[in-house]
């Protein structure tokens, strides 16, 4: 016996309560299949596809692309049951079938984040499906009722629904004239008549108001996420930065031997990450939040490395867990498995958040220096210019060497002057002398 399964969106997890509909998968009339992606959403961390957990035929769908829904609002019905579905395959009709109407856990929900994340592609969707609601079990005699008043019934002939696409039809928004409102062929082709009617001569174009005062941009997604993190850091962060130049030459001649062995290449980030994971190691005051509620600092026994990536989406920061565990070879795989994930848009909630400590590459923009904010609630960020040849005393005499700029912000409330700087100079040490860093492994 059909029934009509309403899937509402679900919780994405990471504190999201909306997500706007950027692009539908499906169209009302189609065969789907169980955990079947029908629609990609954009939320504040990343853009996902949420897949559905019903097999059938999709009867309606709710929000036209870029609206905004609340987590839990409607985004489909599909009516589940093959017997009254001519043109579901029979594949897909028995697992429609066989599903029993009971929601399976969608692919990639419940993940543990905790470990560290194998090299495959996971669906970036993190939490369970809202309950099911029946709408309306249905006689197998009877044809299925539509779920909206409006809309077209499942057994809608294939022709009729041919006809409509072809022509640009929004069958939707027919009232049909055959029995119990079943949408006819002359319904169609009259649509398709008033379509292809003239339109009356549009009235003269009225400069809109806003023109004069220049373009105006959502501040919504990843870019109004990144707005109100950056804001919120200013207003609740006492920081200071310090910044030192340091020799780089033996740090890219033990890259360049390193490479040189064979195997997967290591970039200088992965390095720069992995001395920075020791220098934590050595002044966790920086691995740290602070809790203003109750007024404490929390000093974290895991370091969570961030790292700034650009997109075209803007700015996101990719999250590599438990780094302080990873050697430079593991640390590049992971640096550049989640870049080419936040530049295809495919990031999970989870990968973006969680981070204890941020390392920020602005260097590969070709500039020198920076004031790094905080990625709040975190306690401090490290900047890296870019590296180039400069005159340089080395050995008592001048010489061209590689060098490079390092900044340092940190929180005030969690350290002060001292321990900063200390850190600031065994990150110098280590990028200026890389066997500094054997001590600590």
């Amino acid at each position: 016996m059909p029934q009509v399964m309403e899937f509402k969106l679900p919780d994405l997890g990471e504190g999201l309560t909306e997500a706007e509909i950027v692009r539908w998968l499906v169209a009302v009339g189609d065969v789907v299949a169980i955990d079947q992606p029908v629609v990609e959403v954009e939320t504040a961390k990343a853009m996902v596809e949420v897949p559905c957990p019903y097999g059938g035929v999709v009867t309606a769908r709710f929000g036209e692309e870029g609206t905004e829904l609340p987590v839990g609002a409607p985004l489909i019905t599909v009516a589940v049951g093959a017997s009254s579905l001519p043109e579901a395959p029979a594949a897909q009709a028995a697992e429609a079938e066989g599903s029993g109407n009971v929601p399976r856990p969608l692919i990639g929900y419940g993940e543990d984040h905790s470990r560290p994340a194998r090299r495959r592609r996971v669906r970036p969707v993190t939490a369970a499906v809202s309950a099911p609601v029946v709408v309306a079990p249905v006689a197998p005699a009877a044809p299925v009722v539509p779920v909206v008043c409006a809309g077209p019934v499942p057994v809608i002939s294939p022709l009729v629904r041919k006809l409509a696409k072809d022509g640009g039809v929004d069958l939707r928004a027919l009232k049909g004239s055959g029995p119990e409102g079943l949408i006819l062929r002359a319904d169609v082709e009259a649509a398709l008549a008033a379509l292809r009617a003239p339109e009356p001569a549009p009235a003269a174009p009225v400069a809109p108001a806003v023109a004069a005062q220049g373009e105006r941009i959502p501040l919504k997604g990843v870019r109004g996420a990144v707005a109100e993190k950056l804001s919120r850091s200013r207003r609740e962060i006492p920081d200071a930065t310090c910044w030192v130049d340091a020799d780089a030459t033996e740090l890219m001649a033990a890259r360049a031997a390193m490479n040189a062995v064979g195997g997967p290449k290591i970039s200088v980030l992965a390095l720069l990450a992995r001395i920075c994971t020791a220098a934590l190691a050595k002044y966790p005051e920086l691995n740290s939040t602070v809790d203003l509620a109750a007024k404490e600092i929390v000093r974290l026994p895991s370091v969570h490395l961030g790292f700034a990536a650009q997109t075209e989406r803007g700015l996101v920061v990719p999250v590599v867990r438990d780094a302080q565990h990873r050697n430079p070879e593991s640390l590049s795989a992971e640096f550049a498995r989640l870049t080419e994930l936040a530049r295809s848009g495919k990031l999970a909630p989870a990968d973006l958040t969680g981070g204890t400590f941020t390392l920020n590459n602005y260097g590969v923009f070709g500039v020198d220096g920076s004031t790094p904010i905080i990625n709040h609630p975190e306690a401090a960020m490290l900047g890296v210019g870019r590296i180039i040849d400069k005159p340089w005393v080395h050995e008592g005499q001048l010489a061209v060497r590689k060098v490079v700029q390092l900044s340092l912000t940190f929180d005030h409330r969690v350290c002060d002057g001292g321990t900063a700087g200390g850190f600031l100079r065994y990150v110098a040490d280590c990028v200026e002398s890389p066997a500094v860093l054997l001590r600590s492994l």
